[in-house]
């Protein structure tokens, strides 16, 4: 209906994906867009920082990069997707239920907007700071896979628990994953 918030909030979307639909001057929108671009440039940091991701994320063993349905680029490890990102800097990322509801606890990713009772969890990058931590977040989500396949992984588990620098608590949770490679009769250490 013209005139509602919700036809501004479908334009301000329109705009934001279609550079070509930037608002007029008197649009409370443009301000919103302005804010986002370098002055400089003319170029969308958002636009920057979600290819940033994009090649990061690309460079891990065992990850391929597709072009997804519903985004822009899909990651899988094997046949496992590990994480998305969409127009506007939004990162979809699953987790196992156990990591998801460690990591909603915790305040670091949102409930997927769709599939709210899965695995699935939003994240919106807007700041370097935000890059940073999809960057975290999609690495953990890669670690699950990495540890099934990795030659030793205990010792995987060791250094990228150092390097994400995560919390005991997430680190017990990424535990099931590494796989029991030690005879039934001797223990594992």
């Amino acid at each position: 209906m013209p005139g509602t918030g919700k036809r501004l909030n479908n334009f301000s979307r329109r705009s934001l994906r279609h550079p070509h639909c930037i608002p007029q001057d008197d649009c409370p929108n443009r301000v919103f867009v302005q804010r986002h671009r370098n002055s400089e440039s003319g170029q969308d940091p958002l636009m920057d920082r979600s290819k940033n991701l994009e090649e990061a994320i690309s460079k891990w063993p065992s990850v391929s990069t597709h072009p997804h349905s519903l985004g822009r680029t899909e990651f899988r490890f094997g046949s496992a997707e590990i994480g998305r990102i969409h127009v506007g800097g939004v990162v979809d990322i699953p987790f196992p239920r156990p990591v998801r509801n460690a990591l909603l606890a915790a305040g670091l990713v949102e409930e997927h907007r769709w599939v709210p009772n899965s695995g699935w969890t939003t994240f919106h990058v807007h700041s370097d700071e935000d890059f940073k931590s999809a960057l975290w977040l999609t690495r953990l989500s890669y670690l699950r896979y990495a540890l099934k396949t990795a030659p030793d992984p205990r010792r995987l588990l060791e250094r990228e628990t150092e390097q994400l620098d995560l919390s005991p608590p997430f680190k017990l949770l990424l535990e099931p994953f590494v796989p029991n490679l030690c005879p039934p009769c001797y223990p594992c250490r």
